[in-house]
């Protein structure tokens, strides 16, 4: 596949590293979309293979003039510090950025086709059918190759993994789950369990890949959306002990007290599950 990618793109203030930017990704499963590329200072050369982070919701990652409430999420700027500490290796992200249809192509499609009281809760939010399979088909089939082909990444599920925040958090689980060959960990900030309530944490929970070569982080706030979501994080910390998942070494389930729903909360702890999965 060729593509044309931007020089090296300037957000709004300085970033740090090299970001690299490729308009309308196209995809033979969902709409055209933006894609982000990020290395960090001195890497995008590297001819060392390295780790690779997908990320949703690519806007709010790295400019605030394009991410949601102005805030964002300074992805660089927390790498960066992570790795000139010590604390992580170096890692390239990926940045997916969302449309119109993100509750669709967040939304984890095999729950609600299989649940009318999942699809009830969903109703409330959107009118539309998950294509949320189909998202990940572009993931998996269509981006990740082009990745791993294009830049020096390490392609190998130990080193893959996928993150996202709200309705993020629900297709990262999603995901991993559903391709537990590519991705070796997944961090869920926030996750938007009152899209399906307890029926949706059941059908993920019991979806849960055999342990030991999985990692999951979960978290969320006492604020605003995230007010409601301490007993369905609970129910899915069940799941995860009940499927022999151990706490601290596969999994971490943090709660935030004063944290809300919003980017500036994300911002403050990303740097909590970028060193637990890497």
């Amino acid at each position: 596949m060729k593509l044309t990618r931007t020089l090296p793109y300037s957000t709004q203030g300085d970033i740090l590293g090299t970001l690299y930017r490729y308009e309308n990704f196209p995809s033979q499963h969902i709409s055209p979309r933006n894609v982000d590329v990020w290395f960090p200072n001195g890497y995008a050369n590297s001819k060392d293979g390295l780790p690779v982070i997908y990320m949703h919701d690519g806007q709010n990652l790295f400019d605030p003039s394009l991410a949601f409430g102005g805030v964002d999420w300074s992805v660089d700027e927390v790498i960066s510090s992570l790795i000139d500490a010590n604390r992580i290796p170096p890692v390239i992200v990926v940045g997916i950025w969302n449309t119109a249809d993100r509750w669709e192509e967040y939304m984890p499609q095999k729950p609600m086709e299989q649940s009318s009281i999942i699809r009830t809760h969903f109703r409330e939010y959107s009118s539309g059918d998950p294509i949320s399979d189909h998202y990940l088909n572009f993931l998996v089939d269509e981006l990740k190759p082009f990745i791993d082909s294009t830049y020096p990444s390490l392609n190998d599920r130990q080193h893959t993994f996928i993150m996202g925040s709200s309705m993020g958090a629900l297709v990262s689980l999603y995901a991993l789950e559903t391709y537990p060959l590519v991705f070796g960990g997944a961090a869920c900030i926030s996750t938007h369990w009152l899209a399906g309530m307890s029926p949706l944490v059941d059908s993920l929970g019991e979806n849960l890949p055999t342990p030991g070569k999985h990692r999951f982080y979960f978290d969320y706030g006492t604020l605003t959306l995230d007010e409601g979501y301490e007993p369905y994080q609970q129910r899915m910390d069940e799941h995860l002990e009940n499927a022999g998942y151990s706490r601290g070494k596969d999994w971490l389930t943090y709660k935030f007290e004063g944290a809300a729903h919003d980017e500036y909360s994300w911002k403050k702890r990303l740097y909590i599950p970028l060193e637990f999965l890497l």
